[in-house]
């Protein structure tokens, strides 16, 4: 097991960490005194650098494994969804919004399995990229927004706004791309 093998399974053991931090009530919302909404914010945020951080130090360290091609997209979709579904169950995002943005991650999940069994590769492309950049931002801006920081949560709902159109967007070049290269496969 690498390091970046390593750092994606740190990841993914922080997913039921922020779920308890988001959706636990904590007496007088602290948690050993600090805001439970920014140990949240903190705990999602670490999390989501180390999706930059595995990728990076796997291709600077010619460490880029099968099993961390699994594991990494994986520990993502984990991530994103714990959030976003704690966000649903705390207010502070619209359960259709959320639908959309899973529904968009599931569909991409499944032609991507597809290609794969037909030995094609369809690589992230920088729309898919931009999607993951808004999600991150409109949760860790929602979770800021909870309870104390209106402005945070204002911006969140737009940056929200802006994952959903991102989501679609980049589901339908990712769908594009993919007709597009098994068209060209041998089926």
């Amino acid at each position: 097991m690498n390091l970046p093998n390593l750092i994606t399974l740190g990841r993914i053991f922080l997913v039921p960490l922020l779920v308890v931090v988001l959706l636990t009530r904590f007496e007088g919302r602290l948690i050993l005194g600090v805001r439970k909404e920014l140990v949240g914010a903190a705990i999602f945020g670490i999390a989501a650098l180390t999706d930059w951080l595995d990728g990076y130090l796997a291709r600077r360290n010619k460490q880029v494994t099968t099993l961390g091609q699994l594991l990494d997209p994986l520990a993502d979709k984990l991530l994103i969804t714990a959030a976003f579904v704690s966000l649903v169950q705390m207010d502070l995002a619209p359960a259709w919004m959320v639908a959309v943005i899973l529904g968009r991650e599931f569909a991409v999940t499944v032609l991507r399995s597809i290609a794969h069994s037909r030995g094609v590769v369809i690589a992230a492309s920088p729309l898919g990229k931009f999607k993951m950049i808004s999600q991150v931002v409109a949760i860790l801006l929602l979770i800021l927004g909870d309870h104390h920081l209106q402005q945070f949560f204002v911006l969140g709902e737009i940056a929200l706004w802006v994952a959903v159109v991102a989501a679609v967007v980049s589901a339908v070049d990712y769908y594009r791309r993919f007709n597009h290269v098994l068209a060209g496969s041998p089926g």
